[in-house]
C-alpha cells in the first residue's frame, strides 16, 4: 500500500511544480491563463495533501498495535478537549457539539490512544451530519461497561453498508473521496483500539440518525 501511495505522489507533486514554474517563468502571462494555472496547482496540491493523509492514517494504523499505557482519566475533559479542536470543521458547516457527561466519570484508558478513537469518529460524524446540525456525546453505566454514544443526523446507512464500515480502508461513499480525503482507515482504527482495551464499538443508523456506541469495560481484565 506505502510502494501504491509513493507512486501516486509522483502524478501530482510533478504538476504542481511543473505549473509553478509556468507561474514563475512567465511573468507577463495572461490573467485568465495565470487565474487557470493557478486553480489547478491549487486541485493538485489538495490531492497531493490527501495522499500524505493516507501515509499518516497508515502510519497510526501500525502505532495501534503498540502497547497500552492505561491510567484513570476524566472522561468528560478530553471530550471537552476534542471538541474545541473540532470547532474550526464543525463551524464550516454550523453544526455544534455538546456532551452530557458526568464530571466525575472516570474511564481507564490509554488517552492518546482513546483520543484517536474520539477523533476518529467525530470526523465520520462531521463528513456524513447534514449542516445546522448537533452531534450529541453522551455517556452512561450498566453493570459491565461505560458507554459513550455519540449521534449525529445525517442520510441512514444502509444496513449492508453497516457491516463493513469498520473494515481497513473501506469507505462508506466512494463519490465523496475528494471531499473527506480519508483513506478509509478511521473508524477500523477506532474499533481496534477499543478492542485492546477489550471494549466494544456498535453502530446503528435509521431516519436519517446514526449512533455510535463505544463501550469500555468497568473492570480491568
Amino acid at each position: 500500500m506505502i510502494a501504491y501511495l509513493a507512486h501516486d505522489i509522483k502524478t501530482p507533486l510533478a504538476s504542481v511544480i511543473g505549473y509553478l514554474c509556468l507561474l514563475d517563468e512567465t511573468p507577463h502571462l495572461p490573467e485568465d491563463l495565470r487565474h487557470q494555472y493557478t486553480h489547478i496547482t491549487l486541485e493538485k496540491a489538495y490531492r497531493l495533501e490527501r495522499l500524505i493523509n493516507e501515509f499518516f492514517d497508515i502510519a497510526k494504523l501500525n502505532q495501534t498495535y503498540s502497547p497500552l499505557h492505561k491510567e484513570n482519566i476524566h472522561l468528560l475533559y478530553l471530550l471537552e478537549q476534542m471538541k474545541e479542536e473540532f470547532y474550526p470543521l464543525t463551524s464550516q458547516k454550523d453544526q455544534k457539539i455538546v456532551i452530557d457527561v458526568q464530571e466525575d466519570l472516570l474511564v481507564y484508558v490509554d488517552a492518546q490512544k482513546m483520543a484517536r478513537v474520539f477523533n476518529n469518529i467525530l470526523k465520520n460524524a462531521f463528513h456524513y451530519s447534514y449542516e445546522h446540525t448537533t452531534i450529541n456525546i453522551h455517556a452512561y453505566q450498566d453493570e459491565s461497561y461505560v458507554h459513550i454514544v455519540f449521534e449525529n443526523d445525517g442520510d441512514t446507512i444502509p444496513q449492508d453498508k453497516i457491516q463493513k464500515i469498520f473494515k481497513q480502508f473501506y469507505r462508506l461513499d466512494e463519490s465523496r473521496n475528494s471531499k473527506t480525503g480519508g483513506s478509509g482507515l478511521g473508524l477500523s482504527i477506532a474499533k481496534t483500539i477499543v478492542e485492546q482495551h477489550h471494549g466494544l464499538i456498535k453502530v446503528s443508523s435509521q431516519n436519517q440518525h446514526t449512533i455510535f456506541d463505544v463501550m469500555l469495560p468497568l473492570h480491568e481484565l
